[in-house]
């Protein structure tokens, strides 16, 4: 298998508003080092049946393998694998069934040579997509879901994406405190285990457990978490508070995340989850020659 060396890094660009001299400017993870100093775009590769957005249509390995190699084309920079829908209300899939889905795709995109994640909160499908050379892990629960997921991180070398979830939604707190407070414990928990800062990052969660009201919140409080210290993802595409406000269906909601996504850019975001990678791509550029005033 070919190492995934990642990014050289180019010459340091400006802060972003939201960006913190403190945070990483890059993910280190068991096969290099993935530079931040550009705005970054993860594809969404969806093995489920049952995704709130393009649930099934690739769960056919053929028709996977194909969407990977159209987001490599397209310039994405990390793929993310899931094979368990995260939307509202989706049925809990076993990990022996969630393997099962991601056995004949996982490998054959790995090897297709872009950095590739792993969506999933359950520290054996991780250790075995490690195994197969994923290098990052994508805990939507923020590593505090399985007690074994930290530690597998740590032993795996691989990177992790920590991200703040509720059960359910809450309109009276206030929800930056609360992202606050689970990010401490995902912070807490991955140092425990050994894993460096160089190899976290946080998600806040746009729409996990959260009001539309309070996801657009955050989004546009975004610099409030640069107090951590550690690169932010977001994770905005298709969702629901997109169509709440254009009165779209999920295929049509692409302008929205869009926008929602170079907002998260120019508030300190170091990369964005999509489905749509290429006009996201073109959007990152943008985004980076605004912020650093400069072509190129």
């Amino acid at each position: 298998m070919t190492p995934h060396h990642g990014d050289a890094p180019p010459s340091p660009a400006p802060l972003s508003p939201g960006q913190d001299a403190r945070a990483p400017r890059l993910l280190r993870h068991s096969h290099g080092v993935l530079s931040l100093e550009r705005p970054k775009v993860m594809g969404i590769l969806n093995i489920t049946p049952d995704s709130f957005s393009d649930g099934g249509r690739f769960l056919a390995r053929d028709d996977a393998l194909s969407s990977a190699r159209r987001m490599i084309a397209h310039g994405v920079d990390v793929i993310d694998v899931g094979a368990e829908s995260t939307r509202p209300n989706a049925e809990p899939v076993p990990a022996d069934e969630e393997w099962r889905r991601l056995a004949p795709v996982l490998a054959e995109v790995i090897a297709l040579g872009t950095p590739v994640s792993i969506d999933t909160y359950k520290a054996d499908i991780a250790a075995r997509a490690c195994a197969l050379g994923a290098v990052i892990v994508n805990d939507v629960w923020g590593l505090q879901k399985d007690p074994a997921m930290a530690e597998t991180v740590a032993g795996t070398g691989a990177a992790v994406i920590m991200m703040h979830n509720r059960e359910s939604a809450d309109p009276d707190i206030d929800i930056l405190a609360d992202i606050d407070r689970f990010f401490e414990r995902s912070m807490e928990l991955a140092a425990r285990a050994g894993i460096p800062a160089e190899r976290q990052m946080l998600d806040p969660g746009i729409g996990f457990g959260k009001t539309q009201d309070q996801s657009y919140q955050v989004v546009n409080r975004l610099e409030h978490f640069s107090r951590h210290g550690l690169p932010l993802l977001v994770g905005a595409s298709r969702k629901r508070l997109i169509g709440a406000v254009l009165d779209v269906d999920t295929e049509d909601r692409l302008y929205g995340s869009l926008a929602l996504h170079t907002i998260a850019f120019i508030k300190g975001a170091a990369m964005v989850r999509v489905h749509n990678v290429q006009p996201h791509v073109d959007a990152a550029r943008i985004a980076h020659a605004t912020m650093s005033e400069h072509v190129g």
